[in-house]
């Protein structure tokens, strides 16, 4: 007669996969984020450039004159919006959500998570459109269109 197989060890209720216990309250995680967008906030306001690429390059990267269009956007003024960049309509919707959506799961539950990090076949699918287009903009900027290149 044949032995009889060994049952499989069940993994110990210890040793499961879970996430990471938030840190600290979400009062405190709020005020964290308050704290960050305050300094963003005032970075803008006395136009102390953010961008490491321009700094570093003193040449305009593709997402150059995106918050100065989407502040132009912000105040009504859509000419000066698109001539800042062309790609305001699209990117400053998606951008503000991704914001919106990670700053509540992160004051909630602890963890920075958005629908940008699903591996789904369109959101794959638009970050690639987008990027490429941004990227076909910026370098057409270089040779005058679009209004030439932002000012860094």
């Amino acid at each position: 007669m044949a032995p009889a197989p060994s049952p499989v060890p069940s993994p110990s209720p210890g040793l499961r996969a879970s996430a990471p216990a938030p840190r600290g309250s979400a009062l405190g995680r709020a005020a964290r984020l308050a704290a960050v967008a305050a300094a963003f906030g005032l970075a803008v306001a006395l136009r102390i450039p953010l961008c490491p690429f321009a700094l570093i390059t003193r040449h305009p990267c593709p997402g150059c004159g995106l918050t100065r269009a989407a502040l132009a956007l912000a105040t009504g003024d859509l000419h000066e919006a698109l001539h800042l960049h062309p790609l305001v309509i699209p990117v400053v919707p998606v951008v503000a959500l991704v914001l919106l959506q990670g700053s509540y799961n992160y004051v909630r539950h602890g963890r920075w998570y958005t629908f940008a990090f699903q591996q789904t076949r369109w959101i794959t699918l638009g970050s690639i459109v987008l990027a490429v287009a941004m990227i076909a903009v910026w370098f057409v900027r270089f040779f005058g269109l679009f209004g030439g290149p932002v000012p860094v």
